[in-house]
């Protein structure tokens, strides 16, 4: 009769040793995970974002008060966010990846605090009455959001987000008329522009 015999220090050893490969291995790719590029990027998307706020442009030009002007950009900023989540979306399932992948997340990270802090912002200026603030401050955070995010994406979406900075730089240091043309040139003409590019780069 044969009895069971224990494992021995040479099978507790590679038992071990297979773990801490595993370990190692699980290491590996969780880094690599995080150290890589958010890529889903709508170029697409951003294409008709762009084309939206041109149209929001022209819609808020024919407003005959502040308050209609502000609600037909707080309308396009929803918008813009609904087709930008859509796009993205579509663009990572085509590829096979998880839009809250560890890019991703940092992608968010980076963008929703600069927005978050134009929305206080929107409503502390709308008490004070200085609205026309609000497209110069607008550009400025969205811009600053773009370039934090951007700095785990591809290289043409924080250099997108400076042209933000730059517009509504331009916005605050002129006079209030020249509010809704930035912004047209922002929300518009940048996203039109960095669209195509990144569609052409990068995909859809």
């Amino acid at each position: 009769m044969r009895t069971a015999t224990r494992p021995g220090p040479r099978d507790d050893g590679a038992e071990a040793l297979h773990d801490r490969a595993l370990e190692h291995l699980t290491y590996i790719r969780d880094t690599m995970a995080g150290a890589s590029r958010f890529t889903a990027v709508p170029g697409r998307g951003i294409v008709l974002i762009g084309v939206t706020a041109l149209g929001a442009a022209f819609a808020a030009s024919r407003t005959g008060s502040v308050a209609a002007w502000i609600g037909v950009w707080l309308s396009e900023a929803v918008l813009a966010l609904a087709v930008g989540l859509l796009a993205a979306a579509r663009k990572a399932r085509s590829a096979g990846e998880a839009l809250l992948s560890a890019p991703g997340r940092k992608a968010a990270l980076g963008f929703v605090p600069p927005l978050a802090a134009g929305a206080v912002l929107t409503i502390a200026i709308g008490h004070a009455g200085r609205a026309d603030l609000l497209p110069g401050i607008w550009l400025l955070l969205y811009g600053a959001g773009v370039v934090t995010g951007g700095a785990h994406s591809v290289r043409a979406v924080p250099i997108m987000g400076l042209g933000f900075m730059l517009a509504g730089a331009g916005a605050l240091a002129g006079p209030p008329s020249w509010g809704n043309p930035a912004m047209a040139v922002g929300f518009g003409g940048l996203h039109l522009l960095f669209g195509i590019l990144i569609w052409r780069e990068h995909g859809g």
